[in-house]
């Protein structure tokens, strides 16, 4: 029986023992066989840079002490252009249109329409709502009279998620003329996307 001995280990070198070459090839082995017993260590995870805020999602701040004309406690609702609240469907030609004439509008960074007796809030006057934030009276309704507002919401899922029914104190900062015009809303919503706020310079030319 002939033994076969490792080839690698009975190389001999002329000065004897086993050669330099051999020995700087075992010794890479050993590198490698190393490298790959250790544990791989996963690069540190990227802190994630949160994104920029946009200016449209900063929240509205409320008016200053010097802008509120008075302050109101007041039930208030919500209510769709749908009809569940209004008796109207998309195809009616008067549809989302409000009692001023306006088209209904939800914007929480910006500016909403909302319904309240006339002869408690006429029509264009602009209140802040807290959790809900600046309105202006654009609408009525049968089942609005006296204190009670009703704030509008894109769906009927919107209303009973985000409102519901509460009582709050509003804050007026502008009594309305009994009029409210689309490019009143415009120049109101503008305002507030680039001051976060109504500036009082706006209110006395609305006046």
């Amino acid at each position: 029986m002939i033994r076969t001995e490792n080839s690698h280990s009975n190389v001999a070198s002329p000065l004897g023992g086993t050669s330099r070459a051999l020995r700087h090839l075992q010794a890479a082995r050993q590198a490698r066989k190393a490298e790959t017993a250790k544990p791989k260590v996963q690069p540190a995870a990227k802190a994630e840079t949160p994104a920029a805020t946009a200016p449209n999602s900063i929240p509205v701040a409320a008016p200053g002490p010097d802008q509120i004309i008075t302050t109101m406690k007041v039930t208030a609702t919500g209510y769709t252009a749908g009809f569940e609240s209004t008796g109207k469907t998309a195809k009616h030609p008067q549809y989302g249109i409000t009692y001023s004439g306006v088209k209904v509008r939800r914007d929480k960074n910006a500016l909403s329409t909302i319904a309240a007796d006339p002869k408690v809030l006429p029509l264009g006057s602009i209140l802040y709502v807290p959790g809900y934030g600046y309105a202006v009276v654009a609408d009525t309704g049968s089942a609005i009279k006296g204190r009670k507002i009703d704030l509008y919401f894109a769906t009927t899922k919107q209303v009973y998620k985000e409102w519901g029914k509460k009582t709050v104190t509003v804050q007026i900062i502008k009594r309305g003329s009994g009029k409210c015009t689309e490019r009143m809303l415009k120049s109101l919503g503008q305002a507030i996307q680039t001051y976060n706020a109504i500036p009082q310079y706006l209110l006395d030319e609305l006046i």
